[in-house]
């Protein structure tokens, strides 16, 4: 009679690591129990992740999942009720400051000085973390150097969000945050920004990113998360699933396209910025 332990069945998306604190070797992100409760409701219900190194991990739900909530308590800017988030092994409860010195942010809706130039903001940035940069080295990782002497206030949406994930890199961050980045672009500028993206993970750097773009996840994201009601739902990588709704017996409509209207817009205006 064997005496090997019988595993029990899985209950759920979570993605228990060998070790529940600190995960594995390639995890830089270690996510256990974290809880967020307003008025005596969990917006953040316990949720365990683990986001690998060299990695772009996603995030994704509808408004209101948790998403937000979530992302502020591992960037060290909102308090963390219950559970432990680790960052490059970095305690974000214990050590805040140290988690946001090695980690980047880019918002949604980044405010900058209206009257100052990129070259003079990102100098002055970069004094706020005590680092010296060349302004032109990160304005020409974002195909804004053109734009070195011009004010926040002359940029279009994507270069708005370009110069934001600029300044993001600053400090040579160990895990950029985007959130929602494409948000309001064109499809030309939408695709440039996926393109920056990967070149940014090509330097080494882990991305995590929210998007309501289902195209975008699936494009970019090596595994995402699914939340929805302060829980994840499923975490796993965009083709797997794919595959795993299609084995619970999904179909629908057979139609096999080889392109849709954005490969014919962009084929008819060209791939360039319109900035």
């Amino acid at each position: 009679m064997s005496t090997e332990p019988v595993p029990d069945e899985k209950t759920g998306p979570t993605e228990p690591a060998p070790d529940e604190t600190t995960g594995t070797t390639d995890d830089i992100i270690v996510v256990r129990g974290l809880t967020k409760s307003y008025d005596g409701v969990a917006v953040v219900d316990h949720i365990d992740l683990t986001v690998r190194e060299g990695e772009i991990f996603g995030i994704l739900g509808p408004n209101g999942a948790g998403k937000t909530t979530t992302l502020e308590m591992i960037e060290a800017l909102r308090p963390i009720d219950e559970g432990t988030v680790s960052v490059d092994g970095i305690d974000v409860a214990r050590q805040p400051q140290k988690v946001r010195s090695i980690i980047g942010i880019q918002l949604q809706s980044s405010t900058f000085f209206e009257k100052i130039t990129l070259t003079e903001q990102i100098r002055m940035f970069a004094s706020f973390y005590g680092v010296k940069v060349d302004p032109m080295e990160l304005l020409g990782a974002v195909d804004l150097v053109e734009k070195a002497k011009a004010y926040p206030e002359k940029l279009s949406g994507g270069q708005r969000q370009r110069f934001s994930i600029a300044t993001a890199m600053i400090n040579t961050p160990r895990v950029l945050f985007l959130d929602e980045p494409t948000t309001g672009l064109d499809p030309q500028a939408r695709r440039h920004l996926w393109d920056l993206v990967r070149d940014i993970r090509a330097r080494g750097i882990t991305i995590v990113l929210t998007s309501h773009y289902m195209e975008e996840a699936q494009t970019l994201c090596d595994r995402l998360a699914i939340m929805d009601s302060g829980k994840i739902i499923a975490l796993d990588s965009p083709a797997q699933m794919i595959s795993d709704l299609l084995d619970r017996g999904f179909s629908k409509a057979a139609s096999v396209e080889r392109a849709d209207l954005e490969d014919v817009y962009i084929d008819l205006t060209g791939k360039g910025l319109r900035d």
